[in-house]
């Protein structure tokens, strides 16, 4: 079986697997497509057999909402992180910064974040930029299929976006910053799907133990 769960906001997405298996008292219970620890939304979780069916979900494209604050930008390009840049922000132009996401539309090249858990090396690139280490990633080819503002004030943008399966929409946001003319990073994200897997239809962990918990009485 799989399974649709709203993860929290502050969990891991293998602190949601290990809650599961907490729950199922099944051994077998994994994820598809890491979610960061500071967002929230559609995490997928596989159980049992249903695990085999995380490959092709993990390559599903998937859809979130974001706000972005300009004028700061911090090491992990999320609210989690140390700031480490400033720069005074442009007056906002709607018109402007629509034609600014725009240009993001298709195929999209972006440089994989430190703070991710993509592995170089064989070690995974969050446990180097810990230890203040950066080092080369190659880029990557993404793309983007749909993109919208959703709201804007003084230096806050909200948007959502539908992307291909590897895009860090953190590093979109800091990409969509520094054509604006200034530098930003993440304070919310949401993943609304993955696929026909919608936010609307996901459950919370709470649910999700009386759901298990009722099938198996």
């Amino acid at each position: 079986m799989i399974y649709n769960i709203n993860k929290p906001i502050g969990w891991t997405s293998f602190d949601v697997v290990k809650k599961i298996r907490n729950i199922t008292k099944l051994k077998k219970v994994g994820h598809g497509g890491t979610l960061d620890p500071f967002a929230d939304g559609v995490l997928i979780i596989g159980v049992g057999k249903g695990t085999k069916l995380l490959t092709d979900i993990v390559n599903e494209d998937k859809s979130y909402n974001a706000t972005l604050l300009l004028g700061e930008e911090t090491d992990s390009l999320d609210n989690e992180g140390e700031i480490v840049k400033r720069k005074s922000v442009p007056k906002l132009n709607e018109d402007l910064v629509i034609k600014i996401l725009n240009s993001f539309l298709g195929r999209y090249i972006q440089k994989p974040p430190m703070f991710s858990a993509k592995k170089v090396n064989g070690v995974r690139l969050y446990k180097l930029a810990r230890k203040k280490i950066e080092v080369e990633r190659d880029d990557q080819n993404c793309t983007i299929y749909d993109i919208s503002l959703k709201g804007i004030e003084s230096n806050v943008i909200e948007f959502a976006v539908t992307c291909s399966k590897g895009t860090y929409i953190r590093v979109l946001g800091s990409d969509i910053a520094k054509k604006i003319g200034t530098v930003g990073y993440l304070t919310k994200l949401t993943r609304t799907s993955i696929g026909k897997h919608s936010l609307s239809r996901s459950l919370t962990i709470k649910n999700f133990e009386s759901k298990w918990k009722s099938t198996e009485n």
